[in-house]
């Protein structure tokens, strides 16, 4: 018999982490070796499980919350929920509670406790991380509105939006990551679960990004407009990262201590539009190269741009409304965010039109002083302007990390 005490997901079968291209002859070769000997009665010897992408792990317990700093995971749900009729802070606390519980077991490659719907049942942890954070009308739908932060006031209107009340906001947020599919479906169907009779659905989002291991080499992400995106993101190994990232152990309210705020919206490309544009044009629009994300006035990616430099006709290399220019932390009062998006695609519209674009999430330790400055510039000028638009929005204050024995929120709920 097989030994028991070996969670049911530990034990990797994936043919294709091995990095070998198979048919469908060498696939099903492929599952039959993984497979062979592991069956009682077989007689043989258990083959080693394949090592792969599913048996990262991250903890769920720590100063911050997982799914800040963890690396973008290839595919990825945002849901956010209203609280029912009825439904207070007790209420609340006890799902806050279950979801807790229910986070750790999964992002250890876990069963749930009950009730386990076994779609992710052969897979590992897959970097699976489940990160919650509560809205502004949370507080007054519990009786805590003391305890709201300053800094969920609600997010300035900009002239570009258009946006869907319905798919934005909401009293309670969860972010799910993973890097396998079934592995994050099942994270988002055991948290659907789980709030039922406390908290209905308010919206749901899906998105995706490259798969960890598809590139020769790590690299900046590239969105659905084919453009690298992240390349200016604060990195944790910078002086002053927890600084612009996390509300420090001083801050106020007190029960928001390694926690963060979110700025969350799902913005839409104009694919057809852009993709009309020579590639000279899609780089001016960005002020960087489209091949390796390098700035127009040459370099690597990483490279300083020269933002006074000028051509033969004394133009400026990087146009002045570039979007690279004006999203500089030095063009901005040293505003900085922690960029963390997926991409998604819905289908298309009655015209044939892609309905794709960004998740776009950015994590601060206030948002007033980093997504909102940062946002009111690009609103004013930004040559990307007429190639997106914003069409949901949300702000969510997400607490930090739970120690070992601990729920998320439960220093706000329990206070």
């Amino acid at each position: 018999m097989p030994d028991q005490s070996i969670s049911r997901r530990r034990l990797l079968g994936t043919a294709g982490a091995t990095g070998i291209a198979l048919g469908a002859a060498g696939g099903a070769a492929g599952y039959a070796v993984a497979s062979s000997g592991s069956g009682e009665g077989s007689g043989g010897t258990a083959a080693a499980p394949l090592t792969s992408l599913g048996s990262e792990e991250v903890m769920f317990h720590g100063k911050h919350q997982p799914g800040i700093t963890t690396p973008m995971q290839g595919h990825g749900h945002l849901i956010a929920f209203d609280l029912v009729a009825g439904a207070g802070r007790k209420e609340a606390a006890a799902l806050l509670r279950r979801w807790s519980a229910t986070a750790e077991r999964l992002m250890a490659g876990e069963a749930a406790a009950s009730d386990d719907t076994d779609v992710a049942r052969d897979a590992g942890p897959s970097s699976l991380t489940v990160t919650f954070g509560f809205g502004s009308t949370f507080f007054s739908r519990t009786g805590l509105e003391k305890q709201r932060p300053v800094a969920l006031d609600p997010l300035p209107d900009f002239s570009s939006d258009h946006i869907d009340q319905a798919r934005s906001n909401g009293d309670l947020w969860v972010q799910i990551g993973a890097n396998d599919a079934l592995v994050a479906f099942h994270a988002l169907r055991a948290v659907q679960t789980e709030a039922r009779g406390v908290a209905r659905v308010r919206w749901q989002m899906n998105g995706f990004n490259r798969s960890p291991g598809a590139t020769a080499r790590p690299m900046t992400a590239r969105n659905l407009m084919g453009q690298i995106d992240g390349t200016n993101n604060p990195k944790p190994t910078d002086d002053d990262f927890d600084q612009r990232i996390f509300v420090p152990t001083s801050g106020d309210p007190s029960w928001m201590a390694g926690g963060s705020y979110a700025v969350v919206r799902r913005i839409r490309m104009l694919l057809d539009d852009w993709e009309k544009l020579s590639q000279k044009d899609q780089e001016n629009v960005i002020g960087r190269r489209k091949s390796d994300g390098a700035p127009l006035t040459g370099g690597t990616e990483t490279t300083e741009p020269k933002l006074e430099q000028t051509d033969a006709d004394g133009n400026l290399v990087i146009p002045i409304n570039a979007h690279a220019r004006i999203t500089r932390p030095d063009q901005n009062g040293g505003a900085a965010m922690l960029r963390r998006p997926f991409s998604f695609h819905d289908g298309f519209d009655a015209d044939g039109v892609p309905d794709a674009g960004l998740l776009f999430i950015c994590w601060q330790a206030d948002p007033l002083r980093g997504f909102v400055p940062v946002q009111r510039k690009l609103d004013r000028g930004d040559a990307l302007s007429p190639f997106i638009r914003h069409e949901s929005s949300g702000l969510f204050a997400v607490p930090g990390g739970a120690a070992k024995g601990e729920y998320v929120g439960q220093r706000l709920l329990e206070a």
